[in-house]
This record gives C-alpha cells, sequence and structure tokens, in this order.
C-alpha cells in the first residue's frame, strides 16, 4: 500500500490568501488557519506579511467593507 507522507502540501491561491486575511481579522489563530489550509504555518504568515499574494489585504477590506454596508 503506497502512502503520500511526501506528497507536498496545499498551495494558497489568492482567493485562499484573501480568506486568511478575513480569519486574521475575526481572530483566527495562525496554526488554526494553516491546519485549515492544509500549509506550513509559515505560508499563513508569508500572506500576513504581504510576502506572498500582494494586494490580497486590499482585497480583504474591500470585501469586510462592503460586506458591512
Amino acid at each position: 500500500m503506497a502512502h503520500d507522507y511526501n506528497k507536498p502540501s496545499y498551495r494558497l491561491t489568492f482567493e485562499d490568501a484573501v480568506q486568511v486575511h478575513l480569519m486574521l481579522m475575526d481572530g483566527w489563530f495562525c496554526n488554526r488557519i494553516a491546519a485549515n489550509f492544509d500549509v506550513n504555518p509559515g505560508r499563513v504568515s508569508d500572506v500576513r506579511y504581504g510576502r506572498l499574494h500582494e494586494g490580497s489585504y486590499a482585497e480583504a477590506m474591500r470585501r469586510r467593507r462592503s460586506a458591512a454596508a
């Protein structure tokens, strides 16, 4: 029986990055977000600090404002 132990974890898309920002705004912990997306917590940190998917924070803010209206 073959296992996928060496299979790389999920790669975050721009849409995922927007969701990460929204989850952070809602008070989620980074390690829980990472587990939710099956990624390393460092990738969540990369999104959080703008090193991955530039513009995702601005899009998350735009969605948050439009949802409140």
